[in-house]
């Protein structure tokens, strides 16, 4: 993706309010139209940040001739587990700068800088797609992975390797149907006891139902079951621009049997075919993992992202997933508590994990 143009004049720098919605749907205009810009770009997460999550917001936003140029929305998450960071964006695989011009981009960067040092956090970090600076230290873990729909049903199905293209069609012929659920019910019984038996705490029900009241009909849960009727694996994807993105899932124990994962994930791809969408983004993987394997399979390609990081208070970026070693024995333990103590407990930590 190319560098921002050079703008005419040098930006101002505004921030957006919370609750200041004549500005947000400037906000959210601008982030429509720049190439750069994502989903999690959008004005919307500075609400849910704030009220789901309790987390402080620095949506910052440059001005040129009276024009939004440039827009970075910040989180500050402050955790006695985790560290103090202020971050672009917590709970998101994309965030950092989104700009029409390099003077812009580089104004809200320093402005992040400087709000970093003043908070006292120990790092800044900038979840970039694209390199931004060639001397920051950055976090060598995380790939996307984006592939383009084609126009066609058939077609999007033929692209699909033969071993797992045949795992779509024994869900398909062992009856299975998907629906798209008006509520997060279906989808929040899956997915808690799916995350609960990989031992990592749950997010609370409740930002599930915000993200559906935030984002309406661009945040979407569809949820497959057996020829019974039987629930057996949901995702919740959001829609942005031409692009589908299935971001948070879960599957009953039975749905490896049945192949309702990888039928899901056809439903959503046919689905988003019908609707005319061009581009499916599997989202982000750590290398080396399962999901990374499941989305090669489905001749998708990885991407390496790019999170970019200011340290201040720390010597080296820091790690806080699974794939840490010093959190094994905390991830063994989260397995062996009941399901309901696990769902209580769990928001509590994972509010301050993004």
């Amino acid at each position: 993706m190319p560098r921002p143009e050079p703008a005419a004049t040098m930006p101002t720098l505004e921030r957006l309010a919370p609750g200041d919605t004549r500005h947000a749907a400037a906000w959210d205009a601008f982030v429509m139209a720049c190439p750069q810009a994502t989903f999690f770009h959008r004005a919307g997460w500075q609400r849910i940040l704030e009220q789901v999550f309790g987390h402080r917001t620095h949506y910052l936003c440059a001005v040129t001739d009276n024009r939004l140029t440039g827009v970075l929305p910040l989180a500050h998450v402050k955790s006695l587990l985790f560290g103090n960071a202020l971050t672009s964006l917590p709970f998101a695989v994309y965030g950092g700068v989104a700009a029409a011009d390099e003077a812009s981009a580089a104004a809200l960067e320093a402005e992040a800088q400087r709000l970093a040092r003043h908070l006292g956090v120990q790092h800044l970090e900038l979840r970039h797609r694209e390199r931004r600076h060639a001397d920051w230290p950055v976090q060598d873990l995380y790939v996307t992975f984006r592939k383009p729909i084609l126009p066609e049903e058939e077609a999007n199905m033929l692209a699909i390797p033969r071993k797992q293209r045949a795992m779509v069609r024994k869900g398909i012929k062992n009856g299975l149907t998907s629906a798209v659920d008006a509520d997060e019910e279906r989808f929040f019984r899956l997915y808690a006891d799916n995350v609960h038996r990989h031992g990592t705490p749950a997010l609370p029900r409740r930002y599930f139902a915000e993200l559906q009241r935030e984002f309406g009909p661009d945040c979407e849960l569809l949820t497959v079951s057996s020829a019974e009727g039987r629930p057996l694996s949901s995702v919740l994807s959001f829609y942005f621009r031409d692009e589908v993105l299935p971001y948070y899932a879960g599957d009953d124990e039975a749905a490896r049997d049945l192949a309702a994962n990888d039928f899901k994930y056809w439903e959503l791809m046919r689905r988003s075919c019908a609707r005319g969408l061009q581009l499916f983004d599997y989202g982000r993987s750590k290398q080396g993992t399962g999901p990374y394997a499941f989305k090669k399979n489905w001749g998708f390609e990885p991407t390496p992202l790019h999170y970019e990081y200011q340290l201040y208070k720390r010597d080296a970026v820091p790690q806080n997933n699974p794939a840490n070693a010093k959190y094994k024995l905390m991830i063994e333990t989260w397995r062996r508590l009941p399901l309901g103590v696990a769902n209580w407990l769990g928001p509590h930590i994972v509010r301050s994990l993004g």
